[in-house]
């Protein structure tokens, strides 16, 4: 249509996904592949091709993107950037300077606490081109929600989509050969979590109580801890109770 309409070359498209993979410790948790989505920009009019950027960029960015695209002024209170400056640069590598981390969190997906509990697993993370470091806010609660047993599917880590990997990991849990596997999917994690991502791509070896690693830890957890500060995160701030109260309104119930 926009071919037709002689609008192609001059319309801003973007396609992206909003999450990660359905598998357990991706989809709804801050490691790569939870946070990491497919996202291709095309504006021929503006964008120059074949060009490759190591700016990291947030989904957060789309809105002000669009609106200074538009020629439109983007309220004070979006926290994202326009992506206008890196997209429209001739440059390559890292453009914008500031670019180089990027931050994200979770409250809740789906109820996954013990019923009737609508309390979610509260984490922010903060990923850099070499490191990644998780606060998770709450690490009495379990990440992907309780192993209750009960016969309804929903309740047996309800916060991990169902499916054969996540059942064969459930079923197997008490071999050995299985049983790290399913710890670092549903077992309950520490308030810290750090991974080299140059030595560890999937980051399976949590080095927070590495002395080796304090200082960038200590680092990491600063520059996070300013950031939320910063964006009146009220998991940081206070107040953060109130996430843990909001209902939650689906086609199903959790079974008590």
């Amino acid at each position: 249509m926009l071919e037709e309409i002689g609008e192609l070359n001059n319309t801003l498209i973007v396609i992206t996904g909003d999450h990660g993979m359905p598998f357990p410790r991706c989809k709804s948790n801050l490691y790569d592949m939870g946070v990491r989505v497919p996202m291709a920009i095309r504006w021929p009019a503006g964008i120059r091709c074949g060009g490759q950027v190591k700016d990291f960029m947030s989904l957060i960015d789309l809105g002000p993107t669009f609106l200074e695209a538009a020629g439109v002024k983007v309220p004070q209170q979006m926290v994202g950037r326009s992506l206008l400056p890196v997209l429209l640069s001739k440059r390559e590598g890292r453009v914008d300077p500031r670019r180089d981390y990027i931050v994200f969190g979770k409250e809740r997906h789906v109820p996954a606490q013990k019923a009737p509990s609508m309390a979610g697993y509260p984490c922010r993370g903060l990923r850099t081109d070499q490191y990644l470091y998780i606060r998770n806010f709450k690490p009495d609660r379990w990440p992907s929600g309780v192993l209750s047993g009960a016969s309804h599917p929903m309740n047996v880590h309800p916060d991990c989509d169902n499916g054969p990997t996540k059942k064969y990991l459930i079923d197997h849990r008490e071999d050995p050969k299985v049983r790290l596997y399913y710890e670092l999917s549903f077992a309950k994690r520490p308030p810290e979590e750090l991974y080299d991502i140059s030595k560890d791509p999937d980051q399976l070896t949590n080095l927070a109580e590495k002395e080796s690693y304090a200082k960038i830890k200590a680092e990491l957890s600063a520059m996070l801890i300013a950031e939320l500060k910063d964006t009146d995160d009220p998991r940081v701030i206070g107040g953060g109770e109130m996430f843990d109260q909001y209902p939650y309104r689906a086609s199903y119930k959790l079974n008590k």
